[in-house]
Order: C-alpha cells, then structure tokens, then sequence
C-alpha cells in the first residue's frame, strides 16, 4: 500500500510544535520499507526540507554515531530555535563531507533508521513507523542502491536489529503504515 502524504501531513499539522515552534515529523522503519519515499512526498506537500540519516551515518556501522550526529547537528539546535546544520557523509569516500543547513520552516522532515531513537522524542512533533516483508524490503533496497547495498544488507540488518530491540520504536510511533 502506498502511503497517502497528504493525509500524514494534515495529521502533521494538529500536532504540537515541539521543537521550539518547529514541527519534526520522524519516518523510521527497516531498510527498503519506503521511508525515504514518504519523507519526500510530505516534504513536497508541506515545503518542508528532509534531512535524511543516511548522510549522517558514519558509514555501514556508523548507525548509533548517526543517531548522536541528528541530536547533535539537528534536533537540539532546533530545540534552541537555531536552524539544523550537518555534515553529510561521502559514502564513496568514507568520511563526512560538506556541511549543509536547514532553510528557516515550521516543519523538518527526518527519515531513516534512528530519527525515532528515545533520545529524539521530547523534539518530535509525529513518528512514523513503515513496515513491509523483508522480502519487499530488500528488493526495494537493491533496486535502490543496487549492488553496493548487497554485501551490507545482513550487516546492516544486525545493526537495525539491535537500535530497534534497544528503542522499541514502532510501538513508541504515532502512525503505522503498511507499505508492503
């Protein structure tokens, strides 16, 4: 099923701003189950920027470090009023790149595994949970990212195992969607 982005944003719009008059919409779920599609698609209908955990990731097991780098660069300047400002990691090189801001908006959009970490929840406004087989999932995933995903996809399905046993995310998520 595909999720309908302007019914999350209407709900998105009745929810409190809690990150000092910002909106943060978090989507999470496993690899492959379309976060990133949805993130874009709210984004696109609220005009609202997306700041995706795949650029603040420290590489395959960088996943906890990009947890520390969204409250670091991200949720805890818009906590202070201030605008988000991280580093993107350059995959290809294997080590963190340019920095990149956040235009001033009511609503950031986060998606990837560990924007719905325990630690990010007092500056959530909404978390959105997406889940599909795993079979879909890692279709989904190599046909994305193709072959340069295959070597990883256990590794980095160990690591969401143990953020998600850890952080309980999907039953702490405001809206679960079915994507397949």
């Amino acid at each position: 099923m595909t999720p309908d982005a302007a019914a999350v944003a209407r709900w998105l719009r009745t929810r409190p701003a809690r990150a000092a008059g910002t909106r943060v919409l978090a989507v999470e779920g496993r690899s492959g189950a379309g976060k990133s599609t949805l993130a874009t698609a709210v984004a696109t209908v609220l005009a609202a920027p997306v700041v995706r955990m795949d650029d603040l990731y420290d590489g395959w097991d960088g996943l906890h470090a990009g947890v520390d780098a969204l409250l670091e660069w991200v949720l805890r300047p818009l906590g202070r009023g201030s605008r988000a400002r991280w580093r993107r990691y350059d995959w290809t090189r294997g080590h963190y790149a340019e920095w990149h801001e956040t235009p001033r908006a009511d609503t950031v959009v986060i998606e990837g595994v560990g924007c719905g970490a325990r630690e990010a929840e007092p500056y959530l406004s909404g978390l959105v949970w997406l889940e599909a087989d795993e079979e879909v999932r890692r279709a989904r995933a190599l046909a994305r990212d193709g072959e340069m995903y295959a070597p990883h996809w256990r590794r980095w399905a160990e690591h969401e195992r143990c953020y998600y046993a850890r952080h309980d995310v999907r039953s702490r998520a405001d809206l679960v969607i079915v994507t397949g």
